[in-house]
């Protein structure tokens, strides 16, 4: 390369011309949802085995010189986070007063769903006792949850995790989830329970329509949960 290419400003420079580290970090500073390495190779046009290799090592270096921040590998991909010592610090900036935390019936709605996904809302509903159309609506448009197809046999929408909630969680995948799913009740038992114990109603039909008596106690009714 000419001593003329090397001394260019970055913006007149290609992309791979640019120095790899740097070049992620202003990258890295402006996404919204975790980036993939594969991802990134593609945009730096680099080897994907380079682009591990450097974030991997920005990941170190960020530890080992204490920063507030650090760079995680969480569903799937790379993004910076605040280090878990400073939350003080960014809740005060973040939040100013205001609660972040889901309520008990949305984290018990979630965890339904976590570990028996995909799942419909009747069988949700079957495990707590109470009708989780609110909570789970209110999931929903958190992007905590999405719908997965529909239940062959009886034509419910079923509903599954997001990306979004396993980076929110800070996990890689949904096999670390911690061992909690022997302790929900098996399908069977589920099934068995929504039709002799809930009155017989449509749980995925519109909310606000006939015919949908709250089974087995009130309505969670989320609707201000926040997260």
């Amino acid at each position: 390369m000419s001593e003329e290419t090397t001394e260019l400003p970055a913006g007149l420079r290609g992309v791979a011309d640019l120095d790899l580290k740097p070049a992620l970090e202003a990258m890295l500073m402006v996404v919204d949802e975790p980036a993939t390495e594969a991802h990134l190779a593609k945009l730096l046009e680099r080897p994907r085995r380079q682009i591990a290799a450097a974030l991997r090592e920005l990941a170190d270096d960020y530890v080992m010189q204490g920063r507030g921040f650090e760079l995680r590998f969480v569903a799937g991909g790379w993004r910076f986070y605040t280090r878990p010592e400073y939350a003080a610090a960014v809740e005060r900036l973040v939040l100013d007063g205001q609660t972040a935390r889901l309520t008990q019936a949305a984290l018990e709605t979630l965890a339904v769903v976590a570990y028996r996904q995909p799942v419909s809302r009747s069988r949700v509903s079957a495990v707590r006792g109470v009708n989780c159309d609110g909570v789970m609506r209110t999931l929903l448009q958190r992007g905590l949850i999405e719908e997965a197809g529909t239940e062959p046999e009886t034509g419910a929408i079923l509903y599954r995790t997001t990306n979004y909630f396993l980076e929110r969680m800070g996990l890689r995948g949904l096999d670390e989830l911690p061992e909690l799913a022997p302790f929900l009740p098996e399908a069977e038992a589920i099934e068995a329970e929504t039709q002799e114990g809930v009155p017989s109603f449509d749980p995925d039909a519109p909310d606000d329509g006939p015919g949908a008596p709250v089974p087995r106690g009130i309505d969670d009714a989320d609707d201000q949960t926040e997260f």
